[in-house]
């Protein structure tokens, strides 16, 4: 079995302004793009590395009212069986399988609750990505109205396993983290949508350099830094933030990179 099999693989930016995302990204993160066999897709670079993909927010996707967002990819061992699973345990398959020619097998579902994402089947599983390393992501944050809900769903799904949880206060209550061992946390989940009022969502978090640095461009550069940065339990530094198109991210500096 791949090691990927059950983690976010590929993060994607689908956005109403290719440009200007690009040239947000550039200076916050450090990212350069080059164009996927001659297509309009743009995979996001850390030198010779691809960090991630970026693409215009289709049509019909804002004519339904999509905002412009970031989709995670999880890698799963049946495509087609995993979205059918994902309606029987009460979510919605949103695109229907289709093949990436010479990539892999993909389909975008909701959740119960109405957070989406992406499943994923590479023609050629790899590794999981380093995501301490600066410009790429890993940390998966699910910010939903009912995450015991939401963690029966996903458990079921991937497998997951919980890891540990902390208590963030009256307000918000549990943060919940899980990974596919019970050792190694790669995401967390609580009530944080109810909270805010917002609908549920994934926020994926960019692993930066220095993080203070990072902040400071985001904000010269027409985006917002929304929380943060703030040290969280282990060491690491994080903020909430949101790109000049309105789409939010979250990035992250850790000690231990």
């Amino acid at each position: 079995m791949s090691k990927s099999m059950g983690r976010f693989v590929w993060h994607e930016l689908l956005t109403t302004d290719t440009e200007g995302a690009k040239a947000f990204y550039s200076e916050v993160i450090g990212w350069t793009t080059t164009a996927f066999s001659g297509s309009d897709y743009q995979i996001w670079m850390v030198g010779e590395m691809s960090a991630g993909g970026l693409m215009k927010l289709p049509a019909e996707a804002r004519e339904a009212g999509a905002p412009t967002h970031w989709m995670g990819y999880v890698e799963v061992g049946d495509v087609d069986a995993s979205a059918r699973q994902a309606v029987e345990l009460g979510g919605k398959i949103l695109m229907p399988a289709a093949d990436i020619p010479d990539v892999g097998r993909f389909a975008i579902i909701a959740d119960p609750q109405g957070a989406t994402l992406a499943l994923f089947r590479s023609t050629k599983p790899g590794e999981p990505a380093k995501w301490a390393d600066p410009g790429h992501l890993g940390w998966a944050e699910l910010n939903t109205t009912d995450w015991k809900s939401a963690w029966k769903f996903y458990s079921t799904m991937f497998g997951w396993k919980p890891t540990r949880s902390m208590e963030m206060g009256e307000e918000f209550g549990e943060y919940f983290m899980f990974g596919t061992d019970s050792k190694d946390s790669m995401g967390g989940m609580s009530n944080a949508a109810k909270v805010m009022h917002a609908p549920a969502h994934w926020l994926h978090y960019i692993q930066v350099g220095d993080i203070d640095a990072a902040v400071k461009t985001i904000a010269k550069k027409g985006g917002k830094v929304l929380n943060g940065p703030m040290e969280v339990p282990g060491g690491d530094r994080v903020a909430q933030c949101q790109d000049p198109q309105g789409g939010f991210f979250g990035i992250a500096w850790s000690p231990e990179r």
